[in-house]
């Protein structure tokens, strides 16, 4: 696996030597549920906007949110300008080591401290993202996908995996991610390219059977209240404010969702209502 990626692993600015422990966390935050593409540019756009926690920390949290963008989850930016502030706060303005203090920062779980820990610090850590977890699930338990939620069972495959070494620890975690994120994806794996394919890969000596998991539908998105929320969101970006009954036009058959969406942004700290008008905060 480690020879594997050496030569297929994708150069991402975020694996360059030199990035910074700050930067690397940023990009973790990024890549929750959002795919490297759409990462990339607002990745790079941070950075040079807030190398540091310090520059995040005093930022304007419309302006935070505004170059947040388009990448989804907006709560992740706050708990992100919320982390800066902790780090600034509590540990000097430099991201902290050890699994129990990056795990206390707001925003920040147990993957998330995990890949902090490898991949900044290089430490030896349990790095089981989604791509591990299906790796894993599929070359040593012969399943086409890991468990619904991270069972006990995965945990304890993840942490005998990992190799005891620090250094190989973080290279295999960074291999094995790689090969779930490019070759053994979830809906389309591409077997004849994977090296797991011909060393012993479980689900791919039996057959490839089909998982009970792949008969589940799609989460549907259109329509939904995430959706109108989205919408808002880029109104409240483009423009910074917008009265409440115009932001009704978003949705005219419903306005009732309209108005849950946009009490719902309030609730969540991602926008501001003065008046009759809707603000970023």
């Amino acid at each position: 696996m480690i020879d594997w990626f050496s030569v297929q692993g994708r150069d991402l600015p975020w694996r360059r030597p030199g990035t910074s422990p700050w930067a690397i966390l940023v990009s973790e935050v990024m890549l929750q549920q959002t795919p490297v593409v759409r990462v990339l540019p607002r990745w790079v756009d941070w950075m040079e906007q807030w190398p540091t926690p310090a520059d995040l920390a005093d930022a304007p949290t419309a302006e935070v949110l505004r170059r947040w963008d388009r990448l989804g989850y907006p709560r992740r930016a706050l708990r992100l300008q919320e982390c800066a502030r902790a780090i600034v706060r509590e540990h000097g303005g430099a991201v902290p080591r050890g699994l129990e203090s990056l795990h206390s920062l707001p925003g920040i779980g147990e993957y998330t401290a995990a890949a902090v820990t490898a991949f900044a610090h290089h430490g030896r850590a349990v790095v089981a993202d989604t791509n591990i977890r299906r790796v894993l699930a599929r070359s040593v338990r012969g399943r086409a996908l890991p468990d619904p939620s991270y069972s006990a069972a995965e945990r304890a495959l993840a942490t005998r995996s990992l190799p005891a070494e620090p250094k190989r620890s973080v290279a295999w975690n960074q291999a094995v991610m790689e090969l779930g994120a490019l070759v053994c994806t979830a809906r389309s794996p591409q077997c004849e390219r994977c090296p797991l394919a011909e060393a012993g890969c479980a689900w791919y000596a039996a057959g490839m059977p089909p998982s009970v998991q792949d008969g589940r539908r799609p989460q549907r998105f259109e329509g939904t209240d995430r959706q109108m929320r989205g919408k808002i969101m880029a109104v409240l970006r483009r423009d910074g404010e917008a009265a409440s009954a115009d932001l009704l036009a978003l949705d005219p058959s419903d306005p009732a969702r309209v108005e849950r969406c946009t009490a719902s942004l309030v609730q969540d700290g991602l926008a501001a209502r003065i008046g009759e008008q809707l603000r970023l905060p």
